[in-house]
Formats: structure tokens, C-alpha cells, sequence
């Protein structure tokens, strides 16, 4: 199945076990299906299980929770930004937070870590509502593989992690243009944690944590632009830039 053929179709998506040759959808998919896009019987539709691959299929049957669709060919695609997890401060203003969320899944981020900071307005975790966002923006951009989220309530339980950590920093002097080369060089053996300040900046606490004992690998400080973005600019624009370099 060609992936120009995905350019101007409704993607569905679902969570359960794929038998043999047939789709079992239920749910918020099942009653989009049949019940807003007033699909029938016979009509082809396609679905993404978020493991990376996209059927193509017929419905082959309709009740009220559960609509059967029939394979009728699939397409593999790669999570080329598997290795990339984008650590994300909760923000003030949710729609800006969400708005971050949803751009970042569309230009291909799979993996979100969601902390709180010091200096964060917002805390806590509301993992239920930024699922659905991942999933409606994986669906809206065409894209096979649903993205994780997880919250921790610190930045040091990121940097615990195994991996390459990046923080940006207005006056590093390595700028994001200069490192993509080097990313991509060691992009298949390694992790690379994107951390995003919150408003109002990290404190030097924070600074301090990647050179405490016990931290796993290294940390980096990047510069992204010659003037300060807001956090929600800063994590579309480096997402913006790894989907076209990677």
C-alpha cells in the first residue's frame, strides 16, 4: 500500500488484538465510525494498531460497540525518531501545553515525559486527557505509531534515565543546527532526552542535578535560537527540525 494513498483518508485506531485477518474496533472508534461518519457495511476504511502498521480494510460487520473490519493489504512504517523522548514541563496555560503536545506527535515525536518543575504554576498528571490528544494527533497526521506519555513529578527522575540529555540553554554555545549531525551518527545505540524549560526558566538546583552521583550518561547544553522562545515554540520548533534532519 503506497503512502500517497494515505494522503486524503480518515485514519482509525485500535487497541485490540488483530486476529487472523480481521480488526476489532471498539469504543469512541467504534461509534465515530458508524455513528458520525455513518460508515456500512462494505466500506473500506483504514486503521493503525500504533505499532506501525496501517491497514487498509472492509467493514465486514456493524453492532452497537464493535465494528469487524477484513484486511485487505497493510503498509510497515518506521518510528524514525524512535530514540527520541521530548521531556516537557507542565505550563500555565493548558491550551499552549496541549497545543505543544499535539504539533509534536504530528511532526513524528513518539516518546513524551511530562514533569513538573519548580518554578511550574500547574502540577500533577493527566494522563487519561493528553492520551487522547496523542491519539487524535497521531490519527489527524496519518501516522502508525501511538505515542507514549508518562509523568514524573521531578527532572531528576529524567536524568536517572540511560541516555544523552539535552537542555537548552540560552547562552550555550553549541547551537541544535551543529549537534543534528552528530545525533544522527549515534542515533540507532542511543537515547536523546529533550528537555524544555518551564516558564520562568529552570532554578540552579535544577542546573545542578546532571552532575549529582548516579546520573546516567551525559548532559548537554544547546542553544536553539539567538532569542528566547516560549516553551511551547521552543518544543514544535525542535520537533519541526528533527523530522526533517533524522
Amino acid at each position: 500500500m503506497a503512502s500517497v494513498f494515505l494522503s486524503d483518508v480518515e485514519l482509525y485506531y485500535t487497541n485490540k488484538p488483530i486476529i487472523g485477518n480481521q480488526i476489532p474496533i471498539e469504543g469512541e472508534e467504534c461509534h465515530h465510525i458508524s455513528n458520525v461518519m455513518r460508515h456500512n457495511v462494505g466500506d473500506s476504511i483504514y486503521v493503525t494498531d500504533g505499532f506501525g502498521t496501517i491497514y487498509k480494510s472492509s467493514i465486514s460487520s456493524i453492532e452497537k460497540k464493535k465494528v469487524v473490519a477484513d484486511i485487505i493489504e497493510s503498509t510497515k512504517y518506521e518510528n524514525k525518531l524512535a530514540g527520541i523522548w521530548f521531556c516537557i514541563p507542565r505550563l500555565k496555560s493548558a491550551d499552549r501545553f496541549e497545543y505543544a503536545l499535539e504539533k509534536a506527535v504530528e511532526l513524528g515525536i513518539t516518546n513524551f515525559i511530562v514533569f513538573d518543575s519548580t518554578r511550574t504554576v500547574a502540577k500533577g498528571e493527566k494522563i487519561e486527557r493528553w492520551e487522547k490528544i496523542l491519539i487524535a494527533a497521531m490519527k489527524q497526521s496519518l501516522r502508525a505509531w501511538l505515542p507514549k506519555v508518562s509523568y514524573v513529578k521531578n527532572i531528576s527522575e529524567i536524568f536517572k534515565l540511560a541516555g544523552t540529555k539535552i537542555l537548552f540553554d540560552q547562552n550555550a554555545n553549541q547551537t541544535l543546527n551543529s549537534f543534528l549531525p552528530i545525533i544522527n551518527s549515534k542515533f540507532a545505540i542511543s537515547n536523546y532526552f529533550f528537555i524544555f524549560g518551564p516558564e520562568g526558566g529552570f532554578t540552579e538546583d535544577e542546573l545542578g542535578l546532571s552532575t549529582e552521583g548516579g546520573m546516567e550518561n551525559s548532559e548537554l547544553r544547546i542553544r536553539l535560537t539567538e532569542n528566547r522562545l516560549r516553551s511551547e515554540t521552543a518544543i514544535v520548533t525542535v520537533a519541526s527540525l528533527l523530522s526533517t534532519t533524522l
